[in-house]
């Protein structure tokens, strides 16, 4: 058997809840009797940047600075959701703080992502370029000392990353690259959303992604990775009860008053991929994720347990899409819990008694997929939404207390100006009963049905890209979408009263704070 195994979640993505996919294998660790530990290197890289000494030329910088601690302690606590200003001010003055410490090293540090002028997630050469001079990066201060440090607590032998999105990329390589110079004995695995992407993204299936960085990570992991991670630690296991290869997180680890919330947020997956996966052009549906459910009833029990045990004051439901079995079972049996998640627009949630029993189980928002509000759009992208059922879910949803956070995209390939402003009229005739929003671009993924038709060159240079540029077949640019979008949607007074409501660099993960519930008194 492996000695022990150390996880670890790499800077830079929201420090607000803990993360859950080394939760997730470390639960599963746990179940085997596998020495493990947990490092967040996001929230300690984060609080380290915040904390470094750096020269300000400007007012609002050195406020910020001077402030810091206080800004921290109101972004953890109840009071300054209660006022929206307030937090506004604190969130801004903390980014402040993180683009100042940043800002020499090359790299634009934000409470949210992770930019650097000259080296590009996508492209390998790039995050060889990172593993090579990791002290180019702005985290290598912290890194330098913490990893030796958490090394030093034990004998490990494996070293494991979980790289989630772009803004992860260019320091987890940098990580890599500072323990496999000065820690050459060590087994380094890459696993995680980002990888899997790449792994399974057929467009990038000749590019090898394990061959390219051979010489730096000794294994890939696509998809959940406990049974990978367990097999490298010597154990074959395919789970446990009536799940199998389904374990429950541990969180226990994890510092619970340093993340940037109000309170501890517990995060939990009741699936890997989407109940629907039906949608065109869904990155789930290309890469062929199967939809693969944690049973409802296992689900809840994990969630009261969890629940129990770490006394959160938000459960984040992250499912793609929370099946309509486990809406049930929550109604049903309430965790004593609120709770939010992506939740697909359906005929339960426009029966006004369901949405009710959600609301009385927890439930304080919903975030929803609607994407357009013209259903000629909707049923070409087969999204299987109903725009005569979507008015009245919000209704629903309204009336029974439950904020919606409601998605719309612009500028897919069926997509006209009309159209788009068909979305603009259903936004506006809904208002009301929409808390929040989120307004996103289209952007066509290399292996998507009917990419290689329209693709016209790359999207992000690098040949790690997923996305491609492609010429609309209606000529609805990008260009012609942005300017759309600024020049009419959100100026509009009934969309830009929504907008102002969104938490600046936090957004869905920090918006049901300011819903009022209950248990937020």
């Amino acid at each position: 058997m492996a000695g022990d195994i150390i996880l670890i979640y790499p800077p830079a993505a929201k420090p607000c809840e803990p993360p859950p996919g080394i939760a997730r294998l470390a639960g599963a660790l746990d179940r085997h009797g596998v020495k493990n530990r947990v490092l967040d290197a996001n929230l300690e890289g984060f609080l380290h940047l915040l904390q470094s000494p750096v020269a300000a030329s400007d007012t609002w910088t050195r406020r910020s600075q001077r402030n810091i601690e206080r800004n921290l302690a109101s972004l953890r606590n109840r009071p300054a959701y209660r006022t929206p200003d307030r937090y506004k001010r604190a969130v801004m003055d903390v980014n402040r703080v993180l683009e100042t410490a940043s800002a020499g090293s090359g790299a634009a540090v934000s409470l949210a992502n992770y930019q650097h002028r000259g080296l590009s997630p996508v492209r390998s050469a790039d995050l060889l370029r990172a593993a090579e001079h990791p002290a180019q990066n702005p985290f290598y201060s912290y890194f330098k000392k913490r990893l030796p440090e958490i090394l030093d607590e034990g004998r490990p032998s494996i070293i494991g990353f979980s790289l989630n999105f772009l803004g992860q990329a260019l320091c987890t390589f940098a990580m890599a690259g500072f323990l496999k110079k000065n820690f050459p004995g060590l087994t380094l695995i890459a696993g995680g959303g980002l990888v899997t992407s790449w792994m399974k993204n057929k467009s990038l299936m000749d590019r090898d992604v394990p061959h390219l960085f051979q010489g730096l990570f000794d294994h890939f992991v696509a998809g959940p990775g406990e049974k990978q991670l367990l097999s490298l630690a010597g154990i074959s296991a395919e789970g446990e009860g009536s799940a199998p290869g389904h374990y429950t997180p541990d969180y226990g680890c994890f510092p619970a008053g340093e993340y940037l919330s109000p309170g501890f947020v517990l995060p939990y997956s009741a699936s890997n991929g989407c109940y629907w996966n039906a949608c065109s052009f869904c990155p789930e549906k290309a890469e062929g994720n199967p939809y693969i459910p944690v049973p409802a009833d296992r689900a809840t029990a994990d969630l009261q347990a969890l629940a129990a045990g770490m006394d959160p004051v938000l459960v984040h439901l992250l499912d793609s899409a929370i099946s309509p079995a486990l809406l049930t079972a929550l109604a049903e049996k309430p965790l004593g819990v609120p709770w939010y998640g992506f939740a697909r627009i359906s005929r339960h949630l426009a029966d006004r008694d369901f949405c009710m029993a959600l609301k009385r189980s927890g439930c304080v928002m919903l975030k929803l997929g609607l994407e357009s509000g013209d259903q000629d759009v909707l049923d070409s992208m087969q999204k299987g939404v109903d725009l005569k059922t979507a008015a009245p879910a919000l209704e629903a949803l309204k009336e029974a207390g439950i904020a919606t956070y409601v998605y719309l995209l612009f500028g897919t390939p069926q997509e006209t100006l009309q159209a788009a402003r068909r979305t603009l009229a259903f936004t506006v005739e809904h208002h009301d009963r929409i808390g929040f929003l989120n307004l996103a671009i289209f952007n066509m993924p290399l292996n998507a049905p009917g990419a290689q038709d329209m693709m016209t060159g790359s999207f992000y240079e690098g040949d790690l890209s997923l996305y491609t540029d492609f010429e609309h077949p209606l000529g609805w640019s990008r260009k012609l979408v942005r300017q759309f979008l600024d020049d009419e949607f959100k100026k509009h007074a009934a969309v830009a009263g929504i907008l102002r409501r969104d938490p600046p660099f936090f957004t869905s993960n920090h918006a049901p704070f300011f819903v009022p519930h209950d248990e937020w008194k």
